[in-house]
Formats: structure tokens, C-alpha cells, sequence
């Protein structure tokens, strides 16, 4: 059973950053694509929207329209680790951040496995 854990998120000011990580125990991410997904208040899970995927094969990255040039997805393989750092938050970009993986080496990430969620809040 693959677990996902995350760490990171909190209380930030609009403009402020933010660094979310996802770990996961006995199971190596650096073989799977991972990827963040966000649930707005309101929103239930069918609506969470995707916003970034790391593949595992040539480190390709991808980005939502709505956080493009914002946020950044990396990862550090000696830490088994994968980051979202989040800049230019903004109050809209407030949710419960999830990181998934289904366990394939290639974006995208379509949910098999979710980390517990994260909550971010950004005041203006």
C-alpha cells in the first residue's frame, strides 16, 4: 500500500510563498510521476483541480494555466521528496493541496494514491 505524506502549507499574506512536500515511506518516488492537485473550499473531491505533474522518465513538468510562472515542482530523489514551492500566492489560490501518484512513471497523475491534504491559505 503506497502512503503519501505531506508537510507544508499554512497561513500566508497575497504575494507570499509557500513550500508544500510529499514523501512517501518504502515506496521510491523517483520512479513514478507525481503530481498536486487542489480542492477549494466549497468544492467537493470531483472537483479538484489539477495543477502541476513531474514525470519520472525525463523530469518533464507541467503547469495549470492558473499557476503557470507561480508555482514550482521539483523533486530530490536522495530524500525521496517531492516539492510544490508556491510564489505570488494569491487569495484564490486558497485550498487543501493534495500530491498523488498512480504509481506510472508518466504525467498524468490521475489520482491512485493521495497524500492527506495540506491546507493554504492566503489572506489579502
Amino acid at each position: 500500500q503506497i502512503q503519501l505524506v505531506q508537510s507544508g502549507g499554512g497561513l500566508v499574506q497575497s504575494g507570499g510563498s509557500l513550500r508544500l512536500s510529499c514523501t512517501a515511506s518504502r515506496f521510491p518516488l523517483d520512479s513514478y510521476a507525481v503530481g498536486w492537485y487542489r480542492q477549494a473550499p466549497g468544492k467537493s473531491a470531483r472537483e479538484r483541480e489539477w495543477i502541476s505533474c513531474l514525470s519520472s522518465s525525463d523530469g518533464s513538468t507541467y503547469y495549470a494555466d492558473s499557476v503557470k510562472g507561480r508555482f514550482f515542482i521539483s523533486r530530490d530523489n536522495s530524500k525521496n521528496m517531492v516539492y510544490l514551492q508556491m510564489s505570488g500566492l494569491k487569495p484564490e489560490d486558497t485550498a487543501v493541496y493534495y500530491c498523488a501518484t498512480d504509481a506510472l512513471p508518466e504525467c498524468p497523475v490521475h489520482g491512485g494514491y493521495w497524500g492527506q491534504g495540506t491546507q493554504v491559505t492566503v489572506s489579502s
